[in-house]
C-alpha cells in the first residue's frame, strides 16, 4: 500500500513536470497554427496560378495548331518563301513560349507538392499538440482528485525532498509540510505521508 502511494506521488510529480515542461511551450501551438494558415493561403495562390497557366497554354496550343494549319495552308497554296519563312518563325515562337510555360507548370506543380508535405507535416505536429493538451487536461484532472482525496497539495519545485501543504477545508487550515527523501528511507517516507492523509 505504502509502494502504491509513493508511486501515485511520483507519477504526480512527473506528470507535473511534463505539465510546466508543456505549458512553458504553449506558443508552438499559434506559430503551428499561423504556419497552416500561411501554407493553405499559399497553396491557393498556386492552384490558381496554375490555373491561368494551363488556361495560357491552351491558348497558345490553339495558336500553334492554327499556326500548322496555315503552314500547311500555304505550303498546298505553293507559297512564297517569305511567307514560310514568316510563318516558320511565328511557329518557333510560340513552341519556345510553350516551353517556358511548361517548366513555370512544373515549378509551380513542385511548389504545390512541398506546400502540400509541409501541411502534412504540421497537421501531424497540430494532432501532436492536440494529444498532449488533453494529457495535460486529464493531469490536472487526476492532481485534483489527488488532492481532493487526500488533502496534500504537492510542491514540485524541489526534486531532492518532499514538501507541499495539507489542506482541511473544514478547519480552514493549510499546514505546511517537508520530508527529505535522503535522510529517510522509502518505507518511513511513504508511512510519513500516509500518517498526514489519515
Amino acid at each position: 500500500m505504502g509502494e502504491s502511494k509513493k508511486m501515485e506521488m511520483e507519477d504526480i510529480i512527473s506528470y507535473s513536470d511534463d505539465l510546466v515542461t508543456l505549458l512553458k511551450n504553449r506558443n508552438e501551438t499559434n506559430d503551428l497554427n499561423n504556419c497552416v494558415d500561411i501554407s493553405n493561403q499559399l497553396r491557393s495562390l498556386c492552384l490558381s496560378d496554375q490555373s491561368q497557366l494551363n488556361t495560357s497554354l491552351k491558348d497558345y496550343q490553339e495558336k500553334i495548331n492554327l499556326c500548322k494549319q496555315k503552314t500547311e495552308a500555304c505550303k498546298a497554296e505553293v507559297a512564297s518563301d517569305a511567307e514560310i519563312h514568316s510563318l516558320q518563325k511565328e511557329l518557333d515562337e510560340e513552341l519556345h513560349k510553350e516551353s517556358l510555360l511548361q517548366e513555370e507548370l512544373r515549378a509551380i506543380t513542385n511548389q504545390i507538392n512541398n506546400l502540400e508535405e509541409q501541411r502534412s507535416s504540421i497537421e501531424e505536429r497540430r494532432q501532436v499538440l492536440k494529444k498532449l493538451e488533453q494529457d495535460e487536461k486529464k493531469t490536472q484532472m487526476k492532481l485534483s482528485m489527488y488532492a481532493s482525496v487526500t488533502k496534500i497539495i504537492p510542491d514540485l519545485n524541489d526534486q531532492f525532498k518532499i514538501s507541499g501543504a495539507i489542506v482541511d477545508k473544514e478547519k480552514k487550515t493549510v499546514e505546511k509540510f517537508e520530508l527529505s527523501s535522503q535522510e529517510m528511507s522509502d518505507f518511513d517516507t511513504c508511512n510519513a505521508v500516509w500518517k498526514m492523509i489519515t
